[in-house]
């Protein structure tokens, strides 16, 4: 099997190195970058299983090397926040950003993150090569969601929510259940990051949750995926 190759975009230097010192002796090959323009040009430039990504950068923020990033490819992105601000957390998941986590978190917790994310990103659901409902179309195995055929761009955490609640059409999805399935997390009530992420999906798909076409809000509940039929109703 290939070794993994993330990229570590964080100013902190000796962070950086400790934390790639880390992750090289768990199997990865690491690299870095302390600044968002080389950050940036790296992730487009190389190829990669996941990016690690700080907020505050010199020269352009975490937010905005995400965004740029996201224009171009859809790998798994991390987010380290400072302090764990919830500000950051909710920008960095609007943003795109697959997961988050402060930094000041062990490096096992880091690791177990990315462990996490690579395993949602090469997981195969064991739903068929494609999948269709309506007018979306879903391809687990390359993660691509197309909209009357044309492709959504979704990250990898927005496609495997989008893949859940496909799987289960016409049925409400509890968000305990959708945070377990979709970001390998337990849920706890103060965690919204599956909110945030239905947001994001809502924007990309052109849907109004206030007449929704394809996620409808199911209160104190979750989230389910409307059928063609209903949302037709």
């Amino acid at each position: 099997m290939q070794t993994p190759r993330l990229l570590l975009v964080d100013d902190d230097e000796r962070l950086a190195a400790l934390l790639g010192r880390y992750l090289h002796g768990q199997g990865f090959e690491v690299k870095t970058a302390h600044d968002g323009p080389s950050g940036l040009s790296r992730a487009l430039a190389e190829s990669w299983d996941l990016v690690i990504l700080d907020v505050m950068l010199p020269g352009m923020d975490g937010f905005t090397v995400l965004r740029e990033l996201r224009k171009a490819r859809s790998l798994p992105v991390l987010m380290l926040t400072a302090r764990g601000m919830d500000a950051d957390r909710v920008a960095g998941l609007e943003g795109g950003a697959d997961d988050y986590v402060p930094k000041t978190a062990t490096a096992r917790e880091i690791l177990a993150r990315i462990h996490a994310l690579l395993r949602r990103s090469r997981r195969d659901d064991g739903s068929g090569s494609e999948l269709a409902i309506g007018e979306l179309t879903l391809q687990p195995r390359a993660k691509r969601a197309l909209k009357a055929g044309e492709d959504l761009k979704l990250t990898t955490t927005e496609f495997d929510l989008l893949l859940e609640l496909a799987l289960n059409p016409g049925a409400a999805c509890r968000r305990e259940e959708l945070l377990e399935r979709v970001r390998d997390r337990e849920f706890t009530s103060a965690d919204r990051s599956i909110d945030v992420h239905v947001a994001a999906l809502r924007r990309k798909l052109g849907d109004d949750p206030r007449a929704p076409q394809f996620i409808r809000t199911i209160r104190s509940v979750g989230y389910m995926l409307v059928m063609e039929e209903a949302a037709k109703a």
